[in-house]
């Protein structure tokens, strides 16, 4: 099966649809703050743990060339350089 190219923005555009769309109201809990989602934009499947590495494993063991996306539950950015994280509101 021949993959699409898709550019970093469609990628990201795509996996923030799925993420509002039909996953936040599943993994926004509380015990889930601050964990890494990481989003399958093909399937829509996703897992999520501390620092996205096992979620991205395990997706990557049932779809090796997966494109995969991670978002960090509740905060707008996944990682910070500056050692803030702002979180979302939404």
């Amino acid at each position: 099966m021949q993959a699409i190219l898709l550019s970093s923005e469609e990628v990201c555009k795509r996996a923030k649809a799925l993420y509002d769309n039909n996953i936040r109201q599943q993994v926004e809990t509380e015990e889930n703050i601050g964990k890494i989602v990481i989003i399958d934009i093909e399937t829509g499947e996703y897992a999520v743990d501390k620092t996205g590495i096992e979620s991205a494993r395990y997706l990557r063991q049932k779809k090796p060339l997966a494109r995969l996306y991670g978002l960090r539950i509740g905060y707008k950015f996944a990682v910070s350089f500056c050692g803030d994280m702002e979180r979302d509101d939404r």
